[in-house]
């Protein structure tokens, strides 16, 4: 079938649109650094709006120029003011401490928030003490330089992190506040005991630790979103018998935070002694606590799988001052000591010991692990990544994070990726005309009616979203759970608006672009992601194949059908700067942050243009009844299960050794 068969006559100049997107306007590319003085668009918060979301087909905010010039000046040359060398610029020291009170095991929120766990205390519960940098604290250009600040933006690992000039210098404030001031044992110790769950350290950053001001905020607002166990029943629906054993926070003791919402810890002074033998994840959240309570719903009513994380052992309890209760504050899971297939899987490829029998195992669990949630969970599954796969010991794949939160569009299915847009546009209040006017002038106007035909309206785009979700904004006025409409179950605006077929397409294609990793050897489909590096970076990108069987191949491409090229392929992160990246793959490290900009402003004008009418042109086909919700004719999941079996038995893949793959797994370790 050809790419213009399954697109009705009347929207065949649409699609020609979407097949086009090869981009008219262009950078052009000098051809060596010295050529230029502009330094690269470095990383921040106004990256996000200005390149990485739509937004930027509506508004350029040129303060991301002025961050992106750490001379503060358009010749490259420093003034005194701004000079390392000038004293008033210069940090005490970065040197690793060589004994450390504190320690940072990672962090999240775009380098602001940073995971540190006393040492100097003994024993704490997972009350996440995290440190907080103020974002205006963060702005200097010089100290974003000489702390690594950009590097930080997507650094999130603890090895990688430590080695940052901001996480020493952290280290070094904390251990001066301890050491010094109101940081003791005895004080922090209390701050663990008394505080409520999610209280902050606020780290205000300066050069020297002198200029460092550190506050406690208690913060109430997680604890307030906490439920009891009882009214978690009454308010889920759930049968009593599926709800699991409470535990108190105080029982439980951190050994390392892992990611933002989960943590390793130790079980103790309980019922089962052999509890406090092993290693437990605990997660819970610091915000938006109405993700947990979806996961722990989908979990609990979730038909037991080897590929599916179990039900959670226990519920963790806390006594909250806030409202006099004792709530729900996270759950206990088993810990998966062999780690995640993103890690594994590139690390395995390198050393040459990725082998089919592996490869073809994996992908077999995965799919009828993703066909397993969907048919017999009854749920969506709409953050499908290599991150949120995990092996046992023994090599066995299983499936995790069941918060149905999403996932970012450079993972997600075009279809997804469309709603996603229109929601980040009619939550945007610069999402419009007037943007563009500010920007670009008069000529602005005539540009947007170019652009987006139809009458300008306020609110376009929340106006949009209601006609696809009805009552969309309820889904965000709290980040507590609470009963929602229309019979909704989660807060997943762009999956919420999908039919069952259209999100079964939409985890078909996913999963086509986690076998190619798989398959491939490589832990994500795009390198130089802008949200996270990885200790191993992809050589190469999806959809090209190296390593791939034919048969496979097919398969992925059923999958996949429909994929649209990404930002990525435009405009990608090197290190810790946005370049452009040339028509023949190399990247642009001459390139002003302005040409970033532009480029990125126009690749987006396309973009939602094309998400706009396709929209229209489901909504159209939707209301005569002629829609289908397999759009593109994706394989269905069960097909891709007996594909893979298909594969198995005809090739003849010989049995894994699980001898050999367990040990492979701790050499990964």
């Amino acid at each position: 079938m050809s790419d213009l068969e399954h697109i009705p006559p009347r929207f065949h100049s649409f699609h020609s649109v979407v097949l086009s997107v090869s981009f008219c306007i262009r950078p052009s590319f000098s051809a060596s650094c010295e050529d230029h003085l502009w330094p690269a668009m470095e990383l921040n918060s106004t990256t996000i709006h200005d390149a990485i979301h739509p937004t930027a087909a509506f508004a350029q905010n040129r303060s991301a120029l002025e961050l992106a010039s750490p001379t503060g000046n358009d010749t490259g040359q420093a003034s005194w003011l701004e000079s390392q060398l000038n004293p008033k610029n210069r940090v005490d020291s970065l040197d690793p401490l060589p004994n450390p009170l504190w320690r940072i095991d990672g962090c999240t929120a775009i380098g602001t928030q940073y995971y540190a766990l006393p040492l100097h205390v003994g024993e704490v519960p997972p009350m996440r003490l995290d440190v907080f940098l103020p974002m205006e604290t963060t702005r200097d250009p010089v100290l974003r330089d000489v702390l690594d600040l950009d590097a930080a933006f997507h650094t999130k690992d603890s090895t990688r992190l430590n080695r940052l000039g901001v996480t020493r210098h952290i280290l070094r404030a904390l251990q001066k506040w301890s050491l010094e001031g109101e940081g003791t044992a005895e004080h922090i110790a209390a701050l663990y005991k008394d505080k409520p769950f999610g209280t902050r350290i606020i780290l205000e950053l300066g050069f020297s630790l002198e200029s460092v001001k550190i506050t406690v905020a208690t913060t109430w607002h997680v604890e307030k979103q906490l439920i009891r166990p009882k009214a978690l029943v009454e308010t889920l629906g759930l049968p009593k018998e599926v709800i699991p054993e409470t535990i108190d926070i105080s029982n439980l003791s951190i050994v390392q935070q892992l990611h933002d919402s989960v943590c390793l810890v130790r079980i103790h002074h309980h019922d089962e002694p052999e509890d406090g033998q092993k290693l437990w994840i605990f997660k819970a959240l610091t915000s938006n606590t109405k993700y947990l309570v979806c996961e722990l719903r989908n979990l609990l009513l979730m038909e037991p799988y080897p590929h599916v994380v179990s039900k959670p052992k226990y519920l963790v309890t806390k006594y909250c001052r806030f409202g006099g209760k004792t709530a729900v504050v996270g759950f206990i899971i088993p810990f998966y000591a062999a780690g995640s297939l993103r890690d594994t899987i590139p690390l395995l490829h390198i050393h040459g010991l990725l082998k089919p029998e592996m490869q073809i195992m994996w992908a077999r669990q995965l799919a009828s692990a993703v066909l397993h949630v969907r048919e017999r969970g009854r749920i969506y599954y709409p953050d499908l990544r290599l991150d949120n796969v995990v092996l046992t010991a023994g090599g066995d794949l299983v499936m995790v994070d069941f918060e149905q939160r999403g996932v970012w569009c450079e993972f997600a299915a075009p279809e997804v990726n469309a709603i996603a847009y229109v929601h980040t546009l009619a939550v945007d209040e610069g999402a419009g005309e007037e943007g563009l006017e500010q920007e670009h002038g008069d000529d602005s106007r005539l540009l947007y009616n170019q652009f987006i035909s139809g009458e300008e309206r306020p609110n376009r785009w929340a106006e949009f979203l209601s006609r696809i979700l009805p009552g969309w904004q309820v889904l965000e006025q709290d980040e507590m759970y609470t009963p929602l409409p229309h019979g909704y179950k989660s807060y997943n605006i762009p999956w919420l608006a999908l039919d069952e077929a259209e999100q079964e397409a939409a985890e078909a294609y996913m999963l086509g672009r986690v076998l190619w990793c798989i398959f491939e050897g490589q832990c994500a489909p795009q390198h130089a992601a802008v949200w996270q590096s990885y200790k191993r970076e992809p050589d190469y990108e999806f959809p090209e194949y190296r390593h791939t069987p034919l048969p496979i191949r097919d398969l992925i491409d059923g999958c996949t059908k429909g994929r649209r090229e990404t930002l990525s392929k435009l405009v990608t992160r090197v290190g810790s700067k946005m370049v452009l990246r040339r028509k023949d793959g190399l990247v642009d490290v001459n390139c002003t942050p302005l040409e970033v900009l532009d480029a990125a402003r126009d690749w987006w004008r396309v973009e939602v243009e094309v998400a706009e009418r396709f929209l229209t042109m489901r909504e159209e086909l939707k209301g005569r009844g002629e829609w289908k919700g397999n759009w593109y004719g994706r394989l269905r999941l069960r097909e891709v299960v007996q594909r893979l079996e298909e594969y198995e038995r005809e090739v003849g893949v010989k049995e894994v050794d699980r001898e050999v793959l367990a040990e492979l797994l701790k050499r990964c370790k």
